[in-house]
């Protein structure tokens, strides 16, 4: 019989098959017995030093004992042995209830592999000397993982695992290296369960239905997606170039009653866009488009930032925000910005409502980060930020030495208007050969 030792047990090391058996243990736990009438004193009082596990209730009938004055209607209430070694553990209020140290004794304990969680289970099985499975995501019915090489041989037992001990769960599947390069989704495979994709997620109060396996979404974003709708207030305008399903764009639309123009390549991306506006009831507030990201700046948010200057008037307060999540490529669609607006007179334009964008983008490095962001930035927009940069924030670590940065940044008529302001800053003139010369 092993002692207090209230991991599973080390035989478990290194199995590569789920063997449920192999986790019976049996333990010797502190024991206080009580009269069922004082039950709902007494378990108050030993709150903190009670055996919590899974599917393992602390409070039990207890049973009779040979030689002791035992009670049919006594309970056993199971104590953690790190937390009692002996009656001086105990709270002396107990004693005023009749409790004395014969109350107190150890007990048999047999622990199975329904008493330990998921993270217990694989510390026990995955080898100690390499790095472990530290996380997954959960999408809906679906638990997503993302094995490193050393747990390969590991795959179908983690699968199993969590398949057992995430409620809810009828799929886990596993981020493969192959990456579709016309949409940046991953490849999927299923480890266990039913290949079953289709979920509903909600978050911060919005619901999105999609397709796991043909669409991206990563719920390590949530509190970002919150960041930028939080910007937002009604009236203000959205254009979100990199839609995906929408979780900048619904909630813009159906929670601020922002007026959002959301676009995304992947038809999936936009079939679903679609379904969730619709399913969260703002349809009339978005606009939806199925094209690449240079198409729609070019042509629609051109054109409805256009009109939105040409009908300006002084009353109007509202902001105009450009969200471009891509982070692997967003940055090469900057450049698309430069003299946006021509042909168009950009004196014309004098009290308007400058855009401010929000991209996204990868950092690889260990020092110096925020600058490499804001290199990354100007490089591709062919212009230097100076005041009009807002900040460069933070958003997650993506691998050692990789992180996911935010930079925003007004959108300046310089830059909208880049070579048009050039020409008129260089005029030139037409001689009568019809060569062209510049003073």
């Amino acid at each position: 019989m092993e002692n207090a030792d209230l991991r599973p047990p080390s035989q478990v090391r290194g199995m590569t098959m789920l063997d449920r058996n192999s986790f019976r243990k049996q333990i010797r736990v502190p024991t206080l017995r009580v009269n069922e009438c004082l039950l709902n004193k007494v378990q108050p009082l030993v709150k903190t030093l009670l055996l919590k596990m899974e599917h393992l209730k602390p409070v039990r009938t207890a049973a009779t004992r040979n030689g002791c004055n035992d009670k049919p209607t006594d309970k056993e209430i199971l104590l953690h042995p790190l937390a009692v070694s002996g009656w001086e553990s105990i709270p002396s209020d107990l004693s005023s209830l009749g409790l004395d140290e014969s109350s107190l004794y150890h007990t048999d304990l047999e622990l199975n592999y329904e008493n330990w969680k998921a993270d217990d289970i694989l510390k026990s099985v995955l080898p100690e000397d390499q790095e472990g499975f530290s996380s997954y995501s959960r999408i809906g019915h679906v638990v997503h993982i993302n094995l490193r090489d050393h747990l390969e041989p590991f795959k179908k037992l983690i699968g199993e695992v969590l398949l057992d001990k995430t409620v809810g769960c009828r799929a886990v599947v596993n981020k493969t290296k192959n990456i579709d390069n016309t949409y940046r989704n991953f490849e999927l495979e299923l480890i266990c369960g039913e290949p079953e994709y289709q979920v509903e997620v909600k978050e911060h109060g919005v619901v999105f239905q999609f397709d796991f396996a043909s669409v991206y979404w990563n719920p390590r974003l949530s509190t970002e997606h919150e960041r930028i709708v939080n910007l937002l207030e009604p009236s203000d305008v959205l254009y979100d170039v990199f839609a995906g399903v929408g979780p900048f764009s619904i909630p813009a639309a159906a929670k601020k009653k922002c007026t959002v123009l959301a676009n995304d390549l992947n038809p999936e991306s936009f079939k679903w866009l679609n379904v969730n506006a619709k399913k969260n009831k703002c349809c009339a507030r978005i606009k939806t488009f199925n094209k690449d990201g240079r198409d729609f700046i070019r042509q629609d948010l051109r054109e409805d930032l256009l009109e939105r200057w040409k009908t300006i008037r002084p009353e109007d307060k509202y902001k105009i925000h450009i969200v471009m999540n891509l982070p692997a490529m967003a940055v090469e669609f900057l450049d698309v910005f430069q003299d946006l607006l021509a042909p168009e007179d950009p004196m014309q334009f004098q009290n308007v409502i400058i855009p401010v964008v929000h991209v996204y983008t990868f950092v690889k490095g260990t020092t110096d980060k925020e600058t490499l962001a804001i290199e990354a930035v100007e490089a591709n927009l062919k212009s230097t930020l100076s005041d009009n940069l807002l900040g460069v924030h933070f958003v997650r670590n993506v691998a050692p030495n990789k992180d996911m940065f935010r930079v925003s940044f007004r959108l300046s008529k310089d830059i909208l208007f880049s070579y048009s302001r050039k020409r008129q800053k260089s005029p030139c003139t037409t001689t009568t050969d019809a060569k062209k010369t510049c003073p």
